[in-house]
């Protein structure tokens, strides 16, 4: 049995199938977590559903920031971006059952000291605290009023996590630091703008794992294709899995066990 932590498909199904193949990946034995951003900016986001759907509990699934916009888009009443792929989606006749599934994937998986959120865990965060602050977030979207979550979900406000915080202002804080972190500054502030690599870090700020923790856990992460599946200058147990397939680059395989790296060419 092998467990492999992939990046993000972004709609590239014909990578994912090649990795799979790559790996010769059975599900009765083996297992995946992948980092979130099944969906949008490539030509096969649909069948990446449908083929991570499949898979059932051979596949562990964080949401990712696009995974998100999907459902913002479908149920919480969003505007579609010009670039978006989720047309085919939305059109879809399994649509519905497709994105019940979708919406019932959770924040991070974890086993043991081992975690994977899309985005990364900020240090102010221990791994205890992770897990109820995502919890709050699933329990948001599981709920009858989950469109109205989703319909107010968006903005940059508040920046800075504070165990105060209630309401939406509380449940945005906690969904931008799971799926839409990068850049932070010591006190956990997030910043939006910098979307590039390391050079682009905004003054005061520096990326999440270049702070220490005072625990050590092991960090799987995805959304930062800049990063090219590296984590130069970092200061906790990060690793990188997003390796830019959708921008040219590869989709990536991360064997927990032994640390080893496979990918495959991105098509685009």
């Amino acid at each position: 049995m092998s467990t492999y932590a992939i990046g993000d498909l972004q709609g590239c199904h014909a990578e994912f199938v090649a990795l799979l193949e790559r790996l010769a990946f059975d599900p009765r034995r083996d297992r995946l977590w992948l980092a979130g951003d099944l969906v949008n900016r490539g030509p096969g986001s649909l069948a990446c559903l449908r083929e991570v759907e499949a898979l059932g509990e051979a596949a562990q699934v964080v949401l990712g920031n696009h995974d998100l916009h999907l459902l913002a888009v479908a149920r919480g009443g969003a505007r579609a971006k010009r670039k978006d792929t989720l047309a085919a989606i939305l059109e879809a006749p399994d649509r519905e059952a497709l994105l019940d599934w979708l919406q019932s994937r959770p924040l991070l998986v974890r086993d043991g000291d081992t975690l994977m959120s899309h985005a990364g865990l900020p240090p102010q965060w221990g791994l205890d605290q992770a897990g109820r602050l995502a919890g709050e977030l699933e329990s948001a979207l599981a709920g009858e009023r989950s469109g109205a979550f989703l319909r107010q979900m968006y903005g940059n406000e508040p920046a800075c996590w504070c165990d105060d915080l209630d309401g939406i202002d509380r449940l945005r804080v906690i969904v931008n630091t799971f799926t839409r972190m990068r850049f932070i500054d010591a006190r956990g502030c997030l910043d939006f703008a910098a979307k590039e690599g390391l050079d682009a870090a905004p003054p005061g700020f520096a990326p999440w794992f270049q702070y220490p923790r005072d625990d050590d856990p092991r960090l799987l992460f995805g959304h930062w294709a800049a990063l090219q599946g590296t984590t130069p200058g970092s200061r906790v147990r990060a690793e990188a899995l997003d390796t830019g397939c959708i921008w040219g680059g590869a989709l990536t395989a991360l064997d927990l066990a032994t640390g080893e790296r496979v990918s495959v060419p991105s098509r685009h």
